[in-house]
């Protein structure tokens, strides 16, 4: 459920941003959802056409990007990236790694009219 309260803060950004540049309407909300983040994206979604009724963000299409674990293997010293659910370096099969990145989640860019 605590993508309840991540969908109204992108709601809070969006029209916040829509207020300071006088826009008349959010039309796209581009965000970064990494594979680790723990976000469903379909639920994001879903929240959002509900609570952004009656704003200026009410409709605005949300493209997600989708970005993938990529890990360091502090073994081999190889950079690769991973299925989130097979957590060995691909290279050496070390479990020895460091996360780069699949733990982001952020607003990237708004288009407003």
């Amino acid at each position: 459920m605590h993508e309840m309260a991540i969908t109204q803060s992108i709601l809070d950004i969006a029209l916040s941003e829509a207020e300071k540049h006088r826009a008349s309407r959010v039309e796209k909300i581009r965000i970064c959802v990494g594979e680790y983040s723990g976000v469903v994206p379909q639920l994001i979604q879903e929240y959002y056409n509900i609570i952004s009724e009656g704003t200026v963000a009410e409709r605005a299409e949300l493209v997600l990007r989708r970005i993938p674990v990529t890990v360091l293997c502090r073994d081999c010293g190889r950079e690769s990236r991973i299925d989130k659910r097979k957590v060995r370096c691909p290279a050496c099969g070390s479990v020895q790694l460091q996360l780069l990145t699949g733990r982001e989640f952020y607003v990237e860019s708004l288009e407003v009219e």
